[in-house]
């Protein structure tokens, strides 16, 4: 690994809006240019993997070593835009399997942008090979999967940086330090999330022939074979509980690690979960259109809902979380907060998302951005390169991102089962349920061997 350090004035780009300022000394970023660009691997080139690449392209000086990916055309795509995008001279080697490129090439960062049930084995494989990991959420497909990510984190002493970005989000930042922090809700005692975005996929598109630039073997890897029905990874995966866990663990992640940083709470005491397919019973999908669960702390509870139908219950805020105290609450998303005191003498305080188009006008000509997250992920790969560097756990230690995903995939057995449950992380077990106990790790499809823990 590099002894290497964050150029200011290369982050300076990113901090002329004043939230990203504050955002800036809040994780005391004055650092002076890396000896020699560091050496990157990426492992799934899609959508969301391109752009954290191109994120961590914009702040730091890298040399983009290797891509992977199982589909040859968004491989080679992927190789192209890392040229056009770069100033190194010579292009990144292209990959079909992560195992190969771990094994020839010496990477200081490793990138993951696959589905869910990749995320495991790949950072696993990753840190073993020395890397420090940067992983998309939820971390895994399994809370076992989780205990182990986190297990070869400390054996390895890797950084391991999760993608929830939230908690590097300059106006989510700006609400944690001046209203939660400073007192300006008093004492907090429920909290509400929720996402009514019509995210589920309602298609039942027929049975095809497996492309021939698609190693479809491959992509599925682990997990269980469907039979193809399309191109999986444009987000067609995410419809199957075989790949992930639905609404839940793609959207809820987000939200509840926000609360739990904010008002530094750790595992639930206690899980509740109903819902199921109540809206749309005739599309593939077999994730929930329509879920209610509950966190349960100490004199608190977080309650999250998710419709992926009707209306929203508040237009400004389809996707967010509420915190609610007795001085007054606290409504907050990725584009916006607003406190609203209970005394009507007091100000009501709102901010919005910080946009940088002027400052990265590249961002403009992306294909697919997410405009409003893109100065998160880079305060985000920011705070995971200082992390390295100071030898330290970054703000989305993977500890922390386990405890978020693995709250919610205890959400969804909840769900399933149809009772409460009871995390113990020390004994690896639901309290006094062994059936549930038996549902923490999922089967894997032979040859491929679970990880192990510790």
């Amino acid at each position: 690994m590099n002894d290497f350090h964050i150029n200011r004035r290369l982050f300076l780009r990113t901090a002329t809006a004043s939230l990203a300022l504050s955002a800036m000394g809040a994780y005391g970023l004055d650092l002076v240019h890396p000896a020699k660009p560091l050496h990157v691997g990426l492992i799934g080139a899609g959508w969301y993997g391109k752009s954290d690449l191109f994120r961590l392209m914009q702040v730091a000086p890298v040399n983009v070593v290797a891509v992977c990916d199982v589909d040859k055309n968004m491989l080679k795509e992927a190789g192209g835009l890392i040229m056009q995008r770069s100033k190194q001279s010579k292009p990144p080697v292209l990959y079909g399997d992560y195992r190969k490129m771990l094994a020839d090439h010496q990477l200081d960062i490793v990138l993951i942008g696959t589905p869910d049930h990749w995320h495991a084995l790949t950072a696993m494989e990753a840190m073993k090979s020395g890397a420090h990991v940067y992983v998309q959420k939820p971390i895994s497909v399994d809370v076992l999967e989780g205990e182990a990510m986190v297990a070869a984190a400390r054996k390895y002493n890797r950084t391991v940086q999760v993608g929830t970005q939230r908690k590097s989000t300059p106006h989510l930042m700006d609400a944690k330090k001046n209203i939660v922090d400073a007192g300006l809700l008093g004492k907090i005692s429920h909290v509400e999330m929720c996402c009514y975005y019509h995210m589920r996929n309602t298609s039942n598109p027929p049975l095809q022939t497996v492309p021939d630039y698609l190693d479809y073997e491959m992509w599925t890897g682990p997990a269980p074979l469907r039979p193809y029905d399309g191109i999986p990874h444009v987000r067609w995966w995410r419809a199957f509980m075989e790949y992930g866990n639905g609404i839940m663990g793609d959207m809820c992640v987000h939200m509840l690690d926000t609360v739990r940083w904010m008002l530094h709470l750790g595992w639930p005491n206690r899980i509740t979960s109903e819902g199921g397919i109540y809206s749309d019973k005739t599309a593939k999908s077999n994730i929930a259109d329509t879920q209610t669960a509950v966190f349960e702390y100490n004199d608190l509870n977080c309650v999250w809902q998710h419709r992926s139908w009707g209306a929203p219950a508040d237009e400004d805020y389809p996707w967010a979380f509420v915190l609610y105290g007795d001085k007054g609450t606290l409504k907050a998303s990725t584009m916006r907060y607003d406190f609203i005191p209970m005394d009507k003498n007091t100000k009501t305080i709102h901010q919005d998302v910080v946009f940088e188009k002027e400052n990265y006008p590249e961002d403009l000509k992306e294909k697919d951005i997410e405009l409003n997250a893109a100065p998160a992920t880079r305060l985000h790969m920011l705070n995971f390169l200082q992390a390295i560097e100071q030898k330290r756990r970054p703000v989305a230690d993977i500890e922390e991102g386990h405890i978020s995903t693995a709250s919610c995939i205890l959400a969804n057995l909840a769900m399933k089962t149809g009772r409460p449950l009871r995390y113990d992380p020390v004994s690896r077990t639901i309290i006094d349920d062994a059936e549930a106990t038996a549902l923490l790790q999922r089967p894997y499809r032979a040859p491929w061997q679970r990880p192990v823990i510790g």
